[in-house]
């Protein structure tokens, strides 16, 4: 079992053994939820790098979520994608499922894309819908698992970092501005992150709605935090891949699989979108 916090000396030892399998220097990370993986298909000269091969990292036992780091060309930058990720809910600490964006940052990334599967809580949403994130409810946060929790690296980052603007104003701007060049539409709203597994109960999807939520999900906010503590840059999108309803319909069942399918659907597009920013970020 892993330490509940990862020191500086672990996040150095996984970075070093990143830099063994590869010359490539990254500026712009990405991390790919639910069903996403596929984006690292279009990544050119890549390094492929198993996370089993880095110490201290952890391990995704989710389906759908690929256990290694892709570092090669897009768009002309030099990008890591992070196909898959870890959770809170697989038992590991919050130190231990943001160590990726630690390593990141060490490696010289200084803009992380960040994607998930969500539920749509806001009524104007659908199914296959994409949200680009414009501020987060951390509810595990808030009750105290902040994964900036513990000793601070003041190496890293300041101990109270500001979180006014966790999602990068320009980039969203220019995320719609694109969805537009290429024939559809972006959402914009709330993401609020619950610890899980479980999905909510029709009583927690009322209380996120009354409290500002469009979409939630189990991922990505921890990962934003400490990108932010570290000064990156960060944009993020949901995909919309089932209605949250408070009210369902009698006999209705969510299932992993649904979501999985759904990020299917979405793939292009969304493929197509991140693909337009990274390039409008080498200009």
């Amino acid at each position: 079992m892993m330490a509940t916090f990862i020191s500086s000396s672990q996040i150095d030892e996984a970075v070093t053994a990143v830099k063994q399998q590869t010359n490539q220097q990254p500026t712009i990370g990405l991390v790919l939820g639910s069903g996403l993986g596929g984006l690292a298909d279009a990544i050119s000269t890549p390094d492929v790098i198993s996370s089993a091969t880095i110490p201290h990292w952890p391990t995704s036992t989710v389906a759908g979520h690929h256990g290694r780091l892709v570092i090669g060309s897009l768009q002309g930058k030099t990008v890591l994608v992070l196909q898959g990720r870890s959770h809170y809910y697989e038992g590991y600490s919050m130190s231990q499922i943001t160590l990726p964006v630690r390593v990141m940052h060490r490696l010289g990334v200084n803009t992380m894309i960040v994607t998930n599967a969500a539920g749509g809580i806001n009524p104007v949403f659908k199914p296959g819908d994409i949200m680009v994130i414009r501020d987060h409810l951390n509810l595990p946060g808030m009750a105290g698992h902040n994964p900036l929790r513990g000793p601070n690296d003041d190496s890293a980052g300041p101990r109270f970092p500001d979180m006014t603007q966790p999602y990068d104003p320009h980039l969203r701007q220019t995320a719609h501005a694109i969805a537009a060049e290429l024939g559809f539409t972006l959402q914009e709203g709330v993401y609020s992150y619950v610890a899980g597994p479980s999905y909510e109960t029709p009583a927690e999807l009322h209380f996120l709605s009354s409290i500002g939520a469009d979409a939630v999900g189990m991922s990505t906010v921890p990962s934003v935090v400490v990108a932010r503590h570290a000064g990156m840059r960060v944009v993020g999108f949901s995909t919309i891949t089932n209605m949250a309803v408070p009210n369902p319909a009698p006999g209705t069942v969510l299932t992993h699989e649904e979501v999985l399918e759904t990020g299917k659907i979405v793939i292009p597009r969304l493929t197509a979108l991140i693909q337009a920013l990274i390039e409008r970020l080498s200009r």
